[in-house]
């Protein structure tokens, strides 16, 4: 079993992830469009392009860190290696030097790389120790659950914290306001860094004398079946709630037409986050993660979608299913991310090599792939319906925003549940290759 303390320790690790994560999901295409002056057209190209690039070097990340043997282990001394680098990366994308249209964009690309490429490299060995902490099937979806609530208070803190800070901060001139509160954000996702990196500890080891190379390492993500899947399911989920989560300002200030609600319209979703996250692991111990991960995606697309219906006046019901639809959705999330060791041992059964890294990081690239396409998709929709930064919108742009918020994220929802029917790693199977494992270890 492992301690409360630990698990704690861990999750901080991914409250340090949401600060900076959390904040680019939610504001930065806005930062883009109405702070800094970037059209949203240019913004929902970038954000493929950059996320196209900085994927890429995932499956690399990957490979590095199962290459590691360190005193401190595999994936924990990344921690502390690339802690600094994240957060002045972090603190420089949202900065606005005085430049030329064609600057602000080349500026932009620059930074916002750099930030991916620094987020890959310490997130993706984050994730991968994950199932490094347990061999115990049923303990992974425990420690994902600390992992994914302490990460959605990491949200938490930038929905309730980072409109206020920007106005107070910045006392106003928004731009300041911003760089100052990203670097506040900064300092605090250090310190639960170096905070995870105390408390964890490695208990999975690979065998050291494996010979994993790149090559042999992608003949067995491609033997993997049950990664496959879950690489398509990454791919549509993260598509449909980067899309959504991208437009939520725009959703509140423009279609709802109540921009001083926007802290608390974004803030009651990642208390849905966190509570969803919270019953992941109670509900999981009644019910096959597999089936139970369908029947949230389902439930989650039918909330979005009744969302179409809201009227701009009826903000209680908007806020009731945002709220829920955060609750189901993310409830979920555990359960990807336990399947996701467990796919690690199955390909250690079928090729003698436990890549773990390199599994994570491919799925990683996979939601990455899933953002640049969500992200691409909301500036281009943006676009497509005639949006223009900080004015009233016309009545086309209105109904596209609410159609790319409600509808376009329930047919991914959708899509998942269908591409889960050929997911053939359930918790039988799934204890099973676990104790066989064991037994050779």
């Amino acid at each position: 079993m492992i301690s409360r303390k630990e698990k704690v320790a861990y999750g901080l690790g991914d409250t340090a992830s949401n600060l900076i994560f959390q904040t680019v999901m939610l504001f930065l295409a806005f930062f883009y469009t109405d702070i800094f002056g970037i059209s949203a057209a240019a913004v929902g190209t970038m954000f493929l392009v950059v996320r196209l690039i900085d994927a890429v070097t995932d499956p690399l990340m990957g490979l590095l860190a199962d290459k590691t043997q360190t005193r401190f282990g595999q994936f924990r001394p990344y921690l502390i290696w690339l802690v600094i680098p994240f957060a002045v990366f972090s603190i420089l994308a949202f900065t606005t030097p005085g430049l030329s249209g064609s600057g602000k964009l080349v500026y932009a690309y620059v930074t916002y790389t750099l930030l991916m490429l620094a987020y890959t490299a310490i997130n993706i060995p984050y994730s991968a120790l994950g199932a490094a902490i347990t061999q115990d099937p049923e303990e992974r979806v425990s420690v994902q659950s600390y992992r994914f609530v302490f990460g959605m208070l990491g949200g938490l803190i930038v929905t309730l914290c980072t409109l206020p800070l920007v106005e107070a901060l910045g006392n106003g001139n928004r731009a300041l306001g911003y760089q100052l509160t990203i670097a506040f954000m900064s300092v605090l996702g250090v310190i639960f860094f170096l905070i995870c990196f105390a408390g964890t500890k490695e208990r999975t080891q690979p065998n050291h004398s494996q010979n994993l190379t790149l090559k042999s390492g992608l003949q067995v993500l491609w033997k993997n079946d049950a990664l496959k899947t879950l690489a398509i399911v990454a791919v549509l989920l993260l598509t449909g709630i980067a899309i959504k989560n991208t437009l939520a300002i725009y959703y509140v200030k423009y279609y709802l037409m109540r921009d001083d609600l926007v802290t608390e319209f974004v803030s009651i979703g990642m208390v849905g986050n966190i509570l969803g996250c919270a019953i992941a692991n109670p509900l999981t111990r009644r019910v096959d993660k597999v089936i139970a991960y369908k029947a949230l995606q389902l439930i989650a697309a039918a909330l979005s979608l009744l969302a179409f219906w809201v009227a701009p006046n009826q903000l209680s019901l908007a806020f009731i299913l945002y709220f829920f639809w955060s609750f189901f959705l993310q409830m979920a999330t555990p359960m990807l991310w336990a399947k996701i060791a467990d796919v690690v041992d199955l390909g250690q059964k079928q090729s003698g090599i436990r890549a773990t890294g390199l599994i994570y990081a491919s799925v990683v690239f996979f939601i990455k792939i899933g953002i640049a396409i969500g992200g691409a998709i909301a500036g281009w929709w943006l676009a497509l319906y005639g949006y223009q930064a900080d004015q009233t919108q016309t009545a086309e742009s209105q109904f596209g925003i609410l159609v790319a918020f409600t509808v376009l994220p329930a047919i991914c929802s959708i899509l998942v549940a269908w591409v889960m029917r050929g997911y053939k790693l359930d918790q039988t199977r799934v204890l099973r290759i676990s104790k066989e494992l064991t037994q050779k270890i």
